[in-house]
């Protein structure tokens, strides 16, 4: 379960680098843009064998140049720290920011391997006009049980954009928040970068 449960936001991780700029996105309805960006993701996995290998250099620098200006990556981040983010300098907000789309990048990069010939499917959205946060529901179908895969995103200026992944039941932000409190309340902000920044050295000496 857990190994679907990664390669299936491996999928959504790589499936926000095909969102399309600001523009383009105040064009599009929220399910039609995740509907969009699943369906190139799960094409482009498939044709790229550096993806499906778990290549993090070239998962890394797909994220900084399509990830960031699409995702709200600062609430996501600041979600999952809860109330200690108030608390943080702005540099420890940049660092908790860095080390931990490091970790989701190493987190998942490995399981891209295990895409293979899933389908998505996606539920009517239920949302008036007016309503500045959705959610777009949608399973992944292949072999077994369908695989639930949900999306919150916000309404911004800029058009809307992702910030929290729900696989299997479980919220990403949800997922970490609960290890990022226990982590703070030992040893301070500080400590929770120092121990991201380990984990993704420790990661990184694996993958050499």
């Amino acid at each position: 379960m857990l190994k679907r449960r990664n390669w299936i936001s491996a999928l959504m991780l790589i499936g926000t680098l095909w969102m399309a700029g600001p523009a383009r996105a105040q064009m599009e309805a929220p399910d039609a843009l995740v509907k969009r960006i699943s369906t190139e993701a799960l094409d482009a996995v498939k044709a790229d064998p550096a993806i499906q290998a778990g290549d993090v250099a070239r998962i890394m620098a797909l994220v900084d140049s399509k990830i960031m200006p699409s995702v709200n990556f600062t609430r996501m981040t600041s979600s999952a720290v809860g109330r200690f983010w108030r608390q943080a300098t702005p540099e420890q907000q940049e660092r908790l920011q860095a080390e931990f789309k490091t970790l989701l990048v190493r987190t998942y990069s490995g399981a891209l391997g295990e895409v293979r010939n899933q389908t998505l499917s996606f539920r009517p959205l239920r949302a008036r006009a007016e309503d500045t946060e959705v959610v777009v529901r949608s399973e992944v179908r292949g072999r077994g049980e369908p695989i639930q895969l949900d999306y919150r995103l916000e309404k911004t200026p800029e058009g809307w954009k992702i910030y929290d992944i729900n696989v299997l039941g479980l919220w990403l932000v949800d997922s970490y928040r609960n290890q990022f409190a226990q982590e703070i309340n030992a040893n301070g902000i500080d400590g929770l970068i120092a121990s991201l920044a380990q984990r993704n050295k420790a990661a990184a000496a694996r993958a050499s």
